[in-house]
């Protein structure tokens, strides 16, 4: 038997054999695409985010355009974020005609700077749309004390979030909109997928529009279109892995938290001080731990420490390259300087493994060739 260590991935999602047989007992049911196995997953959501109003997608970006457009944003005027996210996050304030604005992130959590946010909020500012990076959230009590003074929707991008908590209430159970991705790689997926969190029947219904070409339906033969909808519906096989992985979303997440924690145990008190990388915020009350991140020291070249890493069979991630810094946006004006926080973390970060199915020994064999890259 060879002692080859085999390829470690920065991540990897759990399938057990009881998702596997849901997957075939809805291709054996005929009904593939929306159907019951929706409407019990966004009952499940609901139940878990206390009885909210909860419609699924077919991903957790036209999430956050069809709040967008049930906010009643659009051209003219402007929403704010962070240029450290996937660039979904800006992209759909672009995709409903409104300016995206941004505003630079907290050096330790990796979060928009909600004073930086306050301080670009204009007359035109209608919305904010923060992320929970990593699934750290927000200071929630600080976002929504802006929002309410300057009148302001939220829309949160909590695609890394599910079961992340401030405060002892769940992420999504309080606030406005809350948006969330089930893609592979995040805590609980459905292969593609996502669902947005709204605060009424009247906003549920125009969502259900929004994600199906605007259709309403009367009776057996009635139909109608009054809003300009696309085609973002989740299938039945999807939602039908999406119960799966609900039922063992605490079980996930409290391994992922297992995990995180014999990071910071394995690389020790020491070892920023020592290599100059910077650990993330070691929050185990209200993260669930969707991704850990190390900032690498400004000498070091983030393309060789992967390819070293690589050469080790260790795979890590980036997340992520500044917003602002990409073609699209600075043809809209931003420039390198504007948001110098965000430009050196998007230059510096790496994504270690971490994923469910890990264990102890996998971690330890991450921070020992990370030690060896870096000391």
């Amino acid at each position: 038997m060879s002692n080859e260590l085999a390829f470690l991935p920065f991540t990897k999602p759990t399938i057990d054999e009881d998702m596997i047989a849901a997957v075939a007992d809805v291709m054996r049911s005929g009904w593939l695409t929306s159907g019951p196995k929706v409407q019990e997953l966004e009952a499940k959501l609901s139940e878990l985010f206390g009885g909210r109003p909860v419609r699924t997608f077919n991903s957790g970006t036209c999430t956050m355009e069809i709040a967008l457009r049930i906010a009643g944003i659009g051209p003219g005027d402007e929403v704010i974020t962070t240029p450290n996210s996937w660039v979904a996050t800006a992209n759909v304030i672009i995709e409903v005609g409104a300016t995206p604005v941004f505003a630079d992130i907290d050096p330790k959590t990796h979060n928009i700077d909600l004073n930086k946010l306050e301080a670009a909020i204009t007359p035109r500012t209608k919305a904010v749309i923060p992320v929970h990076m990593c699934g750290l959230p927000c200071d929630m009590d600080h976002l929504y004390a802006i929002a309410e003074k300057y009148k302001l929707r939220v829309i949160e991008d909590a695609a890394q979030a599910i079961g992340s908590t401030w405060k002892g209430k769940r992420i999504g159970s309080f606030g406005d909109f809350a948006s969330f991705s089930f893609q592979v790689n995040k805590n609980i997926m459905t292969g593609e997928g996502g669902c947005l969190v709204l605060n009424n029947a009247e906003e549920a219904r125009l969502a259900e529009k929004y994600r199906l070409q605007g259709v309403s339906r009367q009776g057996l033969d009635g139909i109608d279109v009054d809003v300009l909808g696309g085609k973002y519906n989740m299938t039945d096989m999807a939602a039908a892995i999406g119960l799966g992985q609900l039922k063992r979303l605490e079980e996930f997440n409290g391994k992922r938290k297992a995990l995180a924690q014999h990071y910071f145990d394995t690389f020790g008190a020491d070892f920023e001080a020592l290599s100059g990388a910077e650990l993330p915020v070691a929050d185990f009350e209200n993260s669930n731990w969707h991704m850990f991140h190390v900032v690498l020291p400004e000498n070091v070249n983030r393309g060789d420490f992967m390819q070293k890493m690589l050469d080790v069979k260790i795979g890590l991630g980036y997340h992520y390259r500044a917003i602002h810094l990409f073609t699209l946006y600075r043809e809209r004006g931003f420039k390198e300087g504007m948001f110098p926080v965000a430009e050196r973390v998007g230059k510096q970060i790496v994504t270690l493994p971490l994923f469910p199915s890990m264990t102890n020994a996998d971690v330890e064999r991450v921070v020992s060739a990370v030690k060896s890259c870096l000391l």
